[in-house]
């Protein structure tokens, strides 16, 4: 797992070589290359692995996905939004840099990760299908409505179905998102089952990520824990309870490896890059 993440890291600092110089460019390369899990690039190339394709031809594919993820959270983070000043463990963006240049640096990385599988030497028609599970996933259907109704539920209450469809979207989305476009290169038939599993896995980490929100702390998830009651969100945990909470993700857990079962791949590849997901404690 180390080695993949090291390989999508050494790539991305490819990507951001060729970039004019500035301090957006600096920006950019500052938060996208600030450490994180890489979790959705590595659902990615586990998925291709567990199917026996290559990852190493599409590894572009997991930059893009991951230049989609850092801008969402560059913006995520901005006074407009949750006004957070802690992102990975350092100073976020508009922090370090300012406002304006978070804004272009977020920009700048939704514009490049197009470029990204643009540039690929594939099939046509695969880029066409791929970016528009992206765009689709991160647009106005997709990540952003999640996001705007987040924002709403910062003043009212959301109830439990109404909750799990902010995270449906705001969350769901981009961890479904590498599940489909594997599916695309090795296993279209299977494409519909990888996104019900990839919105499952999307719920459950939410779901744990609230309960961190409140049982972590600062240094060891490199961001502002309680963020969440500060910015009157509803949560699982203001909800359910941390007991409930933790009971409702394992249970989602167990729905996964449901359905890894039912796909024809190598469910050990999966069931190890699930439970990286779901097992984190920070």
């Amino acid at each position: 797992m180390d080695t993949i993440i090291n390989e999508i890291n050494e790539r991305l600092t490819e990507v951001m070589s060729s970039l004019k110089d500035g301090n957006v460019k600096e920006a950019m390369t500052y938060s996208l290359m600030a450490g994180g899990k890489r979790l959705r690039p590595l659902l990615f190339c586990y998925t291709l692995k567990s199917y026996g394709v290559d990852y190493h031809d599409y590894i572009d594919v997991a930059c893009a996905i991951e230049m989609i993820h850092t801008y969402s959270l560059i913006h995520d983070d901005l006074p407009g939004m949750d006004n957070d000043d802690l992102r990975r463990g350092r100073p976020t963006c508009h922090i370090q840099f300012d406002e304006a240049t978070a804004i272009l640096a977020g920009d700048g990385l939704l514009n490049e990760s197009m470029n990204v599988i643009l540039n690929m030497d594939i099939d046509s028609s695969l880029k066409v299908d791929m970016m528009k599970v992206l765009y689709d996933h991160s647009g106005v259907n997709g990540m952003i409505y999640g996001q705007q109704q987040d924002i709403y539920f910062e003043d009212h209450q959301a109830n439990l179905k109404e909750l799990e469809d902010v995270h449906h979207y705001k969350t769901g989305c981009l961890l479904s998102a590498p599940l489909i476009l594997a599916g695309l290169i090795a296993n279209k038939n299977e494409v519909p089952a990888l996104k019900d599993l990839g919105f499952t896995i999307g719920l459950a980490f939410q779901i744990q990520d609230d309960i961190l929100d409140v049982t972590s702390d600062t240094e060891t998830l490199g961001k502002p824990v309680g963020s969440d009651i500060d910015n009157h969100k509803s949560t699982y945990v203001t909800l359910l309870g941390i007991e409930q909470s933790q009971d409702y993700a394992n249970k989602l857990f167990k729905s996964c490896l449901e359905k890894i079962y039912a796909l024809t791949l190598n469910h050990g590849l999966m069931i190890e890059i699930i439970e990286k997901v779901m097992k984190r404690v920070k």
